[in-house]
C-alpha cells in the first residue's frame, strides 16, 4: 500500500468513527428524552440530524475519491466498500433517533401513558448492539461483530411483545389511542435500529475476511 493510500484510509477511519460517535450520542439522548419526557433534548436531537446527514455525505465523497484516485484492491477495497455501507446504516440510525425525538415532542402535551419495561430493555440492547458493532469496526474483530448481531432476535421478540400490550391498552384506554400508537412507533424505530446495527456487524465480517453473511441464515433455512 502506498503512503498516500494509507493516509487516505487513516483519515477515512477517523471520519466514519466520528459519524458513529455522533449517532451513538443521538440514539442515547433520544431514549433518555423519551423516558424523561424531555422536549428540549428532543428538539436538539432533531436539529443534530442535519449534522449527521452532512457527515454521511462527506464520508461517501471521501470513499469515492479514494476509489477514483488510488484504485485500492483486496482488504483496502473491502474496507472502503464496507465503510460506504456502514456509513449509510449509521445515517439511518441517526434518522431513527430523530424520529424517536419527534415522538417525544408530539407526546409532550398529550395524556401521560405508562411505559412498559419492554421499551428500556429494547433501548439497552440496541445501544449495546451499536457499541459492539462499532468496536468490531475499530478492532476488525469478527467475534464482536457476531455478538452484535446475535442480539437482534432478542430485540425482535421484545418488539413483538409490544403489539398485544398496545392492543390491550387501546381497548382499556381508548381515549389514549394516539399516544399508544406513538409508543408502538418508538418500539418499531428501535427494532429498525437493531436491524441497521446487524447490517454494520455483517459488513465488518465482510471487511475482515471477505465473507458475505447477509441473508445466509435465510438461505440455509430454505
Amino acid at each position: 500500500m502506498s503512503q498516500h493510500l494509507q493516509r487516505a484510509i487513516d483519515n477515512l477511519k477517523k471520519m466514519i468513527l466520528m459519524v458513529g460517535t455522533v449517532v451513538e450520542e443521538s440514539l442515547r439522548d433520544s431514549i433518555h428524552a423519551f423516558l424523561k419526557r424531555d422536549e428540549k433534548l428532543a428538539r436538539g436531537i432533531i436539529a443534530k440530524d442535519t449534522e449527521i446527514d452532512q457527515m454521511e455525505v462527506e464520508v461517501e465523497e471521501e470513499c469515492l475519491k479514494i476509489l477514483a484516485l488510488h484504485q485500492p484492491v483486496a482488504i483496502d477495497l473491502r474496507y472502503i466498500v464496507s465503510v460506504l455501507k456502514i456509513n449509510n446504516d449509521l445515517e439511518r440510525i441517526g434518522d431513527l433517533a430523530a424520529n424517536i425525538a419527534e415522538r417525544v415532542c408530539y407526546l409532550g402535551n398529550k395524556h401521560y401513558i405508562y411505559i412498559p419495561d419492554t421499551i428500556p430493555q429494547m433501548a439497552k440492547s440496541v445501544q449495546e448492539m451499536l457499541k459492539l458493532s462499532l468496536d468490531a469496526l475499530v478492532k476488525s474483530d469478527i467475534d464482536l461483530a457476531e455478538k452484535a448481531f446475535s442480539a437482534d432476535d432478542y430485540v425482535d421478540k421484545l418488539h413483538s411483545d409490544m403489539f398485544p400490550f398496545v392492543q390491550e391498552k387501546i381497548e382499556t384506554e381508548p381515549e389514549k389511542i394516539p399516544e399508544w400508537l406513538q409508543l408502538l412507533s418508538i418500539s418499531r424505530y428501535l427494532e429498525r435500529a437493531a436491524d441497521h446495527c446487524t447490517n454494520i456487524a455483517e459488513d465488518v465480517i465482510y471487511m475482515v475476511d471477505g465473507k458475505i453473511v447477509r441473508h445466509s441464515q435465510m438461505i440455509e433455512n430454505e
